[in-house]
């Protein structure tokens, strides 16, 4: 059973498809003590299966946050939990990953954090880094983190996004994005 790991809704018990893989209760808890405050930002999770990061992310004080979910299972999954979190401020987004960053680009909608976990082994992690590369709604100062198998290389840059920091947790790895440094872009509180 999955829970929310800190926050206001910690401990709270989380609904999702047995065939799903979750991101474990140690990589949330990782990913968000890297983050650090994200109080008021705009959070994105692509690939969301049970919504589990993107709750996590509205149980620490995410502004807004988006869960895009294609599998009819896992979407349902998602509305519950968010309704049995009477969370107001989650919006699911039912549609295929790639299409929907494209449908959000067209609608000049960007996100100061975006977080995908896309099945491994299939290429989409890099195929998503394209479309976000190609396709820009990472807010000037965010990040893209990818959840990914430890194995899989993903690109130093893509498009405006850069590599700037990894970690691993057994055969997990986090590997964060940020816009390549502009003039006048201040520094993140997050280094390499």
């Amino acid at each position: 059973m999955m829970r929310i790991t800190t926050g206001i809704y910690k401990g709270r018990k989380l609904k999702g498809p047995s065939r799903i893989r979750p991101t474990q209760d140690k990589v949330r808890k990782a990913l968000f003590d890297i983050l650090g405050d994200i109080s008021g930002l705009s959070f994105l999770e692509l690939y969301a299966g049970s919504g589990a990061v993107g709750l996590e992310a509205a149980s620490r004080g995410a502004g807004e946050v988006a869960m895009v979910e294609q599998d009819p299972e896992c979407a349902r999954s998602i509305r519950e939990n968010v309704e049995q979190l009477k969370l107001k401020g989650a919006q699911l987004i039912q549609k295929e990953a790639l299409s929907a960053i494209k449908a959000m680009h067209n609608a000049q909608k960007s996100f100061d954090i975006i977080f995908l976990d896309p099945p491994y082994s299939r290429g989409f992690s890099k195929k998503t880094l394209q479309t976000l590369g190609a396709y820009d709604i990472l807010a000037p100062c965010g990040f893209t983190v990818v959840q990914h198998f430890k194995k899989d290389e993903l690109p130093q840059q893509e498009g405006s996004l850069s590599l700037f920091k990894q970690s691993f947790y057994g055969d997990t790895a986090l590997t964060f994005y940020r816009k390549v440094k502009a003039k006048n872009v201040p520094e993140s509180h997050i280094s390499g």
